[in-house]
């Protein structure tokens, strides 16, 4: 059997995979290339695949191709219908990130809550030594008791931010398409409106794309903190770097986008060095006992396919 990994890199270099040679010959590409994709595939039995886009495109050759794995829980980047068309199993790896996202959200926050960024540079460059006083108390920052910390997705990573923050002593509202007892929910334009801090922890799909819009960027409090570790696709880029210029936004957080790597020409090059702003490369949902638990899942989603069980098969579902 072979085994054809097309982005290695994305796991990270310290990250062992050898497991994977158990089960047949192993071709792994550090990175693929879209044009790259239908000759790396070739005549692969099983693609273990990050962040490649495959649909149609670029498998319609790979004739041998029975499974994909995919090293995360969003799939976003398969043709689904077009795998189901041809009996190509799909995997994901459901809930491995929880505490690795959780904990890099909730950093974020009290990073920006807290201005981090503008007080560790008061020490590091001289101010704070070369001044009189024992402290320096401005930019002015908030106890987050009794603030509102809207989540939107109340999955494993979002109820996981909401026990945190409500630790914290916040008034938690969750936007959930299915509510649950113990938990306000509400819907997104409440929430967009009432919360001081906002964090988005949804999957890209059809209906979420945009969600986070102009309009609602707009309508939420002057002075919020808006942070997404989920994906770029589902906030208005632009909006949201025009709010934090306009001093609409009190904080933004972001370690995803809708180009990743975001380029030179995107909107983010215009705050990225703003105190009141912090983002990261798309490094959240990868602690390293993170990244270990999702290659392990990998491996036994693969080892269930080939015993002819069910794990984690998502082109099953529609």
């Amino acid at each position: 059997m072979k085994l054809v990994i097309l982005d290695r890199i994305t796991l990270g270099e310290d990250l062992c995979m050898a497991r994977a040679e158990d089960f047949g010959t192993v071709i792994s590409f550090d990175q693929t290339a879209p044009a790259e994709v239908e000759s790396h595939v070739g005549d692969a039995d099983v693609v273990l695949v990050n962040k490649v886009k495959l649909g149609a495109h670029n498998l319609h050759q790979a004739k041998n191709l029975k499974l994909i794995l995919e090293a995360a829980t969003g799939y976003d980047n398969i043709d689904l219908a077009y795998c189901r068309e041809r009996g190509i199993a799909v995997c994901n790896v459901p809930g491995y990130s929880v505490y690795s996202v959780a904990q890099v959200t909730v950093s974020m926050v009290l990073s920006l809550v807290n201005h981090l960024k503008t007080y560790t540079r008061y020490t590091s460059d001289g101010t704070y030594s070369k001044g009189e006083s024992a402290n320096i108390l401005t930019p002015v920052y908030h106890e987050l008791l009794g603030k509102t910390w809207g989540i939107v997705g109340y999955g494993g990573i979002g109820s996981r931010v909401g026990a945190i923050a409500e630790a914290l002593g916040c008034r938690v509202l969750a936007y959930k398409r299915t509510p649950i007892e113990g938990v306000t929910c509400t819907d997104i334009d409440t929430l967009c409106k009432e919360s001081d801090i906002i964090s988005v922890h949804i999957p890209l799909s059809d209906e979420t794309r945009g969600l986070i819009s102009r309009e609602r960027i707009e309508s939420m409090k002057p002075g919020a903190i808006f942070v997404n570790t989920a994906r770029g696709a589902v906030a208005d880029e632009a909006a949201l770097c025009e709010a934090v210029l306009n001093s609409r936004l009190g904080g933004l957080g972001l370690d995803v986008y809708a180009v990743e790597p975001f380029s030179t020409e995107s909107p983010f090059y215009a705050v990225k060095e703003l105190d009141n702003v912090c983002l990261t490369p798309h490094m959240a949902w990868g602690a390293i006992e993170a990244r270990e638990r999702c290659f392990n899942e990998m491996i036994l989603n693969m080892e269930a396919f080939l015993a002819g069980t069910i794990r984690n098969r998502v082109d099953l579902t529609k």
